[in-house]
């Protein structure tokens, strides 16, 4: 399942970073990327060296499979789910970046203000483009059990954290205020009903 897993997760990082760059920039001339603070041990410097971390350990997984470097063999079926779970989130990251439209970004600009968005896979959680990087990397756990398909979703978990519980929801309370606070308050952080905020109100 190693050639499986690399070709889907390749597959991932051209369509949710590469094409969903062009598609933003045809649409609007701006990429989405914002250009982080990269002052040493920062928050936003923490952030993006752990997405780093995690995406090249996402990486190195199936191609170390390949290598015949990782020993573990699971059941066929444990394969076939893994490989289930990547293209479930390979899925909801792409509708989810694709319902943000022009609001989508990568990094935060202090003086910018873009849509709030509220529906569709947002009604069930803030965040599901993490969400779903993260069904993607648990899935590859299954369908190549390794110490470094393990520590891709371990690493990851770390890095969303700081960037959305230290980076991104102060941003978005500083920017929409009372409106993200409702929507927070109604709307789990990355699993539905887990991880909402207080009421404007409580």
């Amino acid at each position: 399942m190693a050639p499986a897993a690399l070709v889907l997760y390749l597959l991932g990082l051209v369509l949710a970073f590469g094409v969903r760059t062009l598609i933003a920039w045809r649409r609007t001339g701006d990429t989405g990327f914002r250009r982080p603070d990269t002052t040493a041990f920062s928050a936003p410097w923490w952030g993006g060296l752990l997405f780093t971390c995690a995406l090249v350990l996402g990486l190195t997984a199936p191609m170390a499979a390949l290598l015949g470097l990782s020993t573990t063999s699971p059941p066929p079926g444990v394969e076939s789910a893994g490989l289930a779970l990547m293209v479930l989130g390979l899925v909801l990251v792409l509708v989810a970046q694709a319902e943000m439209g022009t609001s989508w970004r990568i990094g935060v600009d202090e003086g910018e203000r873009t849509e709030l968005i509220t529906h569709g896979v947002f009604a069930l959680v803030r965040n599901p483009v993490f969400t779903g990087m993260g069904v993607l990397l648990l899935g590859q756990v299954l369908a190549v059990p390794s110490v470094l398909s393990a520590a891709a979703p371990a690493v990851f978990a770390a890095a969303v954290q700081v960037q959305v519980r230290i980076i991104e929801e102060p941003y978005l309370l500083r920017t929409h205020g009372v409106a993200y606070r409702s929507y927070a308050a109604r709307t789990g952080r990355f699993l539905p009903l887990m991880g909402r905020l207080r009421s404007a109100h409580g």
